[in-house]
Order: structure tokens, then sequence, then C-alpha cells
């Protein structure tokens, strides 16, 4: 994973319209048409408050009139030249944008490739987003009226920058958003580096890539634009690092050390790793968090297999509470990967599973957005459009609602049941929605921290190909007795499940701390078994991440884990299963049991650990199932 890895990153750091693959001579000859329509001004270095310049590029319509902007901000490499060839992806999207009427701006985050100064995460200050938005809307050629858009990393930095409520910030799109949002409802993952407490394990491999810590190379401080362009074209500043087996990385302990361990650059990571979920550097950075404000009409663009699909959905209802502009926010939720709709097609493969044609037209919907905010084009009003646009896997359609979940969603609760065997597909584990009764039967299992459940498939990105996200057969992993599979019957009439889903375990250790995962799968007659979402809750924090409870051998707690989601149609005939571990590596850090740090132990411990299920102790999970 060398240069070309770092491109796809940026590739999806940008991603917003289809963009067709065309040949280098197809590049050079539209580039020539680029200059024929627009004025293109490379290198602009914005001045921030501080004296810190951003470098910038600006591609804008030959016209006295002013105009939009269609502002993207990334901490990936946009420069106009790779290797000494033309970037054909950045110049076709700058080509689409002046085609429309929009002046199109890139700018690199601060201490990014030709930027100035000291990168951080999520390109902090704040105050660098806001300083651009008051450069643009002066400049002449604008009209005042600023819209952003980006997906992953090119998004994330939206939410918080919006919060400030620039007066030309008037729309945005952000797409694969979820690292950007800190704290919202019940979802306290602090840009994606937690789920239930537990560290995703994403950011060590996509850090090593990216942080570049205090050496890298720079120009000096008083290059013209002149010299900057024209050494662009010998130097796009793009790392090689070297390439890394991410399966073995991952397992290497302590965590803190995975990345130099690889021998990997020094930056934030080894900051970011001892960070407890409640620390206050995280309420200091970039990240949106709901007690913040917020004034931008949003089009939230999400993906049923993105690693923050739950959160993404919580931040769009937060937002719609809002009541300056709740009614200006509107939501698709697509059945991809992170930052991937533009690759659904006709027959849609998400992982293993097919998923049917899960195609829309996402430029006219993008730009008819932008028409209507940043144009004042009456004739591209959203309220023509649905407020929810989700697809349903199964039923494999594009679906509307005003809400989400949508209205007509009934929370019905299924409990977990067995005879105390529900070790592995061979138990004897069900779903069912009948209370349990009073006898406690609980299910048992042994796990290891040095041999943890492998993780396949799943709502992930960028783990630098140690997981394959997407939908695929859990059979195999079932097998292990170290998993408890509960399943219903097989259904006699088709279910649609559409919502966040809920669970709760009641549970006990032999550890002072351990983890509980859950997986929910759709079981086909044949016995496939797809996963549709996953999620994990470390025990020290059942009480709130504002403190650490560790557990007593012989107690039973109470544990409920952050939601799922899904929008799954389960066909007649098929069953509806969970799974319940207490690991899924390296989607999520192995919990070492001691009840220490986690992030700088080398030495993990075994342990006993049971799921309880009765009427005292009803574990369960709650469906969204729409009538």
């Amino acid at each position: 994973m060398k240069k070309h890895i770092l491109q796809a990153l940026l590739f999806l750091g940008l991603l917003a319209i289809a963009l067709p693959a065309f040949s280098q001579d197809k590049a050079d000859a539209l580039w020539e048409e680029v200059q024929e329509i627009a004025i293109v001004e490379q290198k602009v270095m914005m001045p921030m408050r501080d004296g810190i310049r951003l470098a910038t590029d600006i591609y804008r319509p030959k016209t006295d009139e002013p105009v939009p902007v269609i502002f993207s901000r990334t901490p990936y490499n946009f420069n106009l030249y790779s290797e000494g060839k033309l970037n054909k992806r950045q110049i076709q999207r700058a080509m689409e944008a002046v085609k429309r009427g929009y002046a199109y701006v890139v700018q690199n985050e601060r201490g990014r490739y030709f930027s100035e100064g000291e990168w951080d995460i999520l390109g902090v200050p704040l105050t660098d987003g806001y300083d651009a938005f008051s450069w643009m809307a002066d400049q002449e050629w604008c009209n005042g009226k600023i819209g952003t858009l980006g997906c992953s990393s090119t998004a994330e930095w939206q939410m918080a920058v919006a919060a400030l409520d620039h007066p030309s910030h008037a729309a945005m799109v952000p797409q694969g958003y979820g690292a950007g949002i800190g704290t919202v409802g019940d979802y306290y993952e602090q840009g994606n580096w937690y789920r239930g407490g537990a560290q995703q394990m994403l950011f060590t491999s996509w850090l090593y890539w990216v942080q570049n810590g205090r050496i890298r190379p720079m120009f000096p401080k008083d290059a013209i634009q002149e010299e900057l362009i024209r050494m662009s074209r010998f130097f796009d500043l793009v790392p090689d690092p070297p390439d890394v087996d991410w399966k073995e990385a991952f397992r290497h302990l302590p965590v803190k050390d995975i990345i130099e361990n690889v021998d990997g650059p020094r930056g934030i990571y080894s900051e970011m790793i001892q960070r407890k979920p409640n620390d206050p550097a995280w309420f200091e950075g970039g990240l949106y968090h709901d007690t913040m404000g917020f004034g931008v009409p949003s089009f939230w663009f999400t993906s049923w297999y993105d690693v923050s699909i739950s959160p993404n959905l919580a931040l769009f209802n937060h937002v719609r509470e809002n009541p300056e502009v709740g009614d200006d926010q509107y939501l698709i939720i697509a059945p991809v990967l992170h930052c991937a709709y533009t690759r659904a097609t006709e027959n849609t493969i998400v992982g293993e599973r097919s998923v049917g044609d899960a195609r829309l037209n996402y430029d006219e919907l993008i730009y008819g957005w932008f028409d209507y905010w940043l144009k004042d084009d009456k004739s591209k009003d959203p309220a023509q459009m649905p407020r929810v646009r989700y697809y349903t896997m199964g039923s494999n359609q594009w679906q509307t609602a005003e809400t989400w979940p949508p209205q007509s969603a009934e929370m019905t609760t299924f409990y977990l049941d067995s005879e105390g065997q529900a070790n592995s597909l061979f138990g004897n584990g069900v779903l069912t929605t009948q209370m349990p009764d009073a006898a406690d039967q609980p299910d048992a299992f042994t796990y290891d921290p040095m041999n943890p459940v492998p993780s396949v498939g799943g709502n992930v990105c960028c783990t630098g190909g140690a997981i394959d996200g997407g939908a695929f057969d859990q059979q195999e992993l079932e097998a292990r007795q170290d998993i408890l599979v509960y399943t219903t019957p097989p259904l006699e009439e088709g279910m649609e499940i559409s919502g966040f889903i809920e669970t709760t375990l009641y549970v006990s250790s032999d550890a002072k701390d351990t983890d509980f995962t859950v997986k929910l799968i759709d079981v086909y007659p044949d016995g496939r078994a797809y996963n549709l979402d996953e999620t994990i809750q470390r025990v020290r924090y059942r009480e709130g991440y504002d403190k650490e409870v560790l557990m007593e051998d012989g107690e039973v707690y109470k544990v409920d884990l952050t939601p799922m989601s899904t929008s799954n149609y389960f066909e007649k005939g098929h069953r509806i299963r969970i799974e319940v571990s207490s690991s899924n590596f390296p989607r999520f850090t192995r919990n070492l049991n001691t009840g220490g740090n986690n992030w700088d132990e080398t030495e993990g411990v075994k342990a006993r650990n049971q799921v309880h299920h009765s009427a005292a102790y009803p574990s369960q999970i709650r469906l969204p199932i729409v009538r």
C-alpha cells in the first residue's frame, strides 16, 4: 500500500459525484477544456488569522458576474500533478462544478502538503474554516454563498464549523462524516475513536499513512505563488511509506506502540491513544458535540456498511430538532461501504451479498441542492424531495420516510433463551418474543484475548486491508465455542426491520473488566448468515463514560449496548440471529481483562463470561419492525 493507497484515500475523501474513467490523453484534453472555460489559480496561499497560509486551488467560470462557491477542504492530496502527470479526477471535479456555474475551491488543512503550520486531526483550529469562508466571501468573484462538499475526512470537519454559523456558509453536503461526531445522544464515540468505550482500530492504520509529525517536506515561508506552482509539477509531496501487513501489525502489544513497531511516523496517535472517552481534549478540537449549535441546511449522505452509521443517523435526528434549520435537513442511506455511493451498480455487491440495483443520480441530487441554496433556484426546492430516502436490503428497494426511523416502525422485544448451551451455531440458543421462565440457565464461554474472535466483514473503514467490509457469511465463525448464537425459528411471513436496534444483556465475569459484543444477522434458508451491523460495550463504562466501575466475580450486571442500525427485509423462511461474544478483532481492540489501562499493557488474562436470561435477567434485543 504505497502511493496508490494514498491516492485511493484522496479519492474517498473528495468523492462526491460519479467520475468516469479516462486515459491520460483525455485528461490532457480535459485540462485544455477547463482552461478554456475557467480561470484557474493554483497554490493560492490563503491567510488565516494567525498568519499561517493554506494552499488552495481555485477554478472559477470566466464571467464578470459573481458566482457561488463549492468548497472542499481536506487533509488529502489534491495537487494538479501526480508523479508528473495530470490529476485526472481533480480536473473532472473542477470541470463539473465550473460547467454548472460554480467556483470550485479545494484547500489543504494546515500542515498538509503545501499548507503551512502543524497538522492536527480534523483540521483544527475551527477558525481556519471560518477564516476560509470569510476570505472567499470577500472576493469580487464570489456571490457571498458557499457550499461545503466532501466525504470522510473531507466532510468530517464541516459539522463543528457549521456550529460557528458563518453567514456565507449557506449549505453543506457531508458524506460518510462519522469521524467528525464527538458525542450525540446515546453515542459517545469521540470521532469513531471509541464504541461503547472500546477503541476502534481504524485510526491506528489510518494515522500511519496520514500523521506526519514534525518532520515533513516544507517550502520556505516566503515562497511565492509562481514558485509553488512550478515546484508542484516536480513535488506533489505524497509520502511513499513501506507496506504493512496490518492483520499482523494490529496484534502487537502494547497498543500504544503499534505504529512505532512498524517504524511509522511519530505524531498525534501517541497522545490520542491515552485519552479516555471523557477526556477534555475530545471537547477542545474539531469534533461536533450535541451541546453545540448548528445553523446550516444539510443534505446528509450515509451508508449501511459505514463505520459510524448509527451516530450519523443520530446526528441527523439531533439537527432536525433545531428550530432554525431543522426543516432544512435531508438524508440518504445507501447500502454500500464508506464513501462508496457511486460504486452502486445494477447488481450492487456489498461484501458477498447482492443487494440489487442501488443506484441513484448523485450528480443531480447534489447540484440540485446547491442550486437551491446557493443560486436561489426555486425549481430545485428540496421540499419536493423525500425527507429520508433509505435502501432496504433483502427487498432491495429504495424507500422514503418523513422521519428516521420510519414512523410506522414499532419496537418489538426478542428475548435471549437457551438450555444453557448457546455456544456456537450448533448450540440451543433461541430468540423468542416470550419472556424466559424464572429459571436462569446462563450461557458461559471463555474469552481469551490472545485468541480473539476475528472480524469477518462488517461496518469498517480504513484498516489497511486487515478487514474486508460488508456482508459476509458468518457460519464458519459461528462454529467457535466463544460465540453465543441465538436464532428465531424460520419466519412465517416477511419482516422489515428499519431503525435503531437496542440490546440489553445481563452479564457476569470472573474478570475485573471485559467486553461484550453483539452482531445482528440475516440467516437464509440454506444457512448463509449475513451480518447487518455490530456493536460492543466495555463493561467498566456500563454506568457512563464519566466513571469506571470494575466487576466483581459472582455479580450480575445490566449492560445496555450502543444501538445498532439497519434496514433489512427478512424474507419468509429466513431467520433473525444475534451473536454474542467478547471480541471482534481487529475491528475493536482486545480487552485484556485486567481492569488496567489496556493501551499500555502487554499481557492479558482469560475471562470466564456469562450471559444470563430469565424473568429476573431478561437479556433482550429490541427490533424496529415496520408493519
